[in-house]
């Protein structure tokens, strides 16, 4: 058995007992949202701080790292975009949704603590830095495309200024925990100053739960979006993100050379499932709720096998 695949059975467990859990209501279910409440606000955000703060980058200036995973997240939304409107006849709504469905890998609740069990602290400091980008850029361009959509789609009551479109974006962006996590570390870092003795062990023990609670808590949310329809549409995206995105982003990597650590878990973080974050968006926009949740459930439980090769491709090509 490879290295890696007890960590993919590892993770994959925890997410099955989450879901376990929530199916036989042996929790109440607001304990689901309480866990998700505490990762996503303060176990994940101390996690990404300590890690920015204190971890070494050792590749420098992550470009080709950046270039690398967002050309595959161009092309696999664009291809997600286009296949749900020409093929299956869908509004330019729906397109959007499914753009991000296809190319919003779940880097924090799933990367996390998977790029953590299988390349360590290494790992989880070259994932930090796409995380750092990720979650702007995704948002900005889900907010773009959220406005063009409302009007192709003739249901925007009134078109916004650019303004306040630049206004809504910056205040959900300082409002959100991760950000707020990622800057926090950026600025101790720049600073040059150490985080205290007492300060840091605090930290690092409340980070140090982030990893399983997150599992845990995503397949307690499974459970509750769960498959809900258009099963052929969201196999269609499940396809593009297991699949196309992580091919693109091996290819590239192997374009721009990036060195072996930076390969691995750039392949890795774009063979991953959507999370939350697509039927988020679906709910805003007001359509494609049931398709987002069924492609976030089937490609959770289709990403214990393909992601499994990705990696294994990955050790063999670096």
């Amino acid at each position: 058995m490879p290295p890696f695949a007890e960590t993919i059975l590892v993770v994959f467990t925890l997410i099955a007992i989450g879901y376990g859990t929530a199916a036989f209501r042996v929790l109440k279910p607001t304990t689901g949202d309480g866990l998700s409440d505490f990762v996503f606000t303060i176990a994940v955000p101390l996690l990404l701080f300590r890690t920015i703060a204190t971890a070494s980058f050792d590749h420098g200036a992550p470009w080709a790292l950046w270039a690398t995973y967002f050309t595959s997240i161009f092309v696999t939304w664009s291809s997600a975009h286009g296949i749900i409107r020409s093929g299956f006849g869908r509004d330019a709504r729906s397109g959007v949704v499914a753009g991000v469905t296809a190319g919003f890998s779940n880097l924090v609740l799933l990367g996390i603590p998977f790029m953590s069990g299988i390349y360590g602290e290494p790992g989880l400091a070259i994932l930090s830095q796409i995380v750092s980008i990720h979650l702007p850029i995704m948002m900005g361009a889900s907010i773009i495309l959220f406005e063009w959509a409302l009007k192709r789609d003739g249901a925007a009551a009134a078109p916004k200024s650019v303004v306040a479109l630049v206004s809504g974006f910056l205040r959900q962006l300082v409002s959100n925990p991760l950000i707020i996590g990622i800057l926090c570390g950026l600025a101790v870092r720049l600073s040059g100053l150490d985080i205290p003795g007492v300060a840091d062990r605090v930290i690092a023990t409340l980070a140090g739960v982030a990893g399983p609670l997150a599992l845990f808590a995503m397949g307690v949310s499974l459970r509750g979006y769960g498959i809900r329809g258009q099963v052929s549409q969201a196999l269609a995206l499940v396809s593009l993100k297991l699949f196309l995105m992580p091919a693109v982003a091996l290819g590239m990597a192997l374009l721009l050379g990036l060195p072996e650590l930076q390969a691995k878990v750039v392949v890795a973080a774009a063979s991953l499932p959507a999370g939350v974050n697509s039927w988020l968006i679906a709910n805003r926009l007001g359509t494609g709720q049931r398709l987002a949740s069924t492609s976030m459930t089937i490609g959770t439980a289709m990403a214990a096998a393909s992601t499994g090769i990705w990696l294994f491709i990955a050790e063999a090509m670096f």
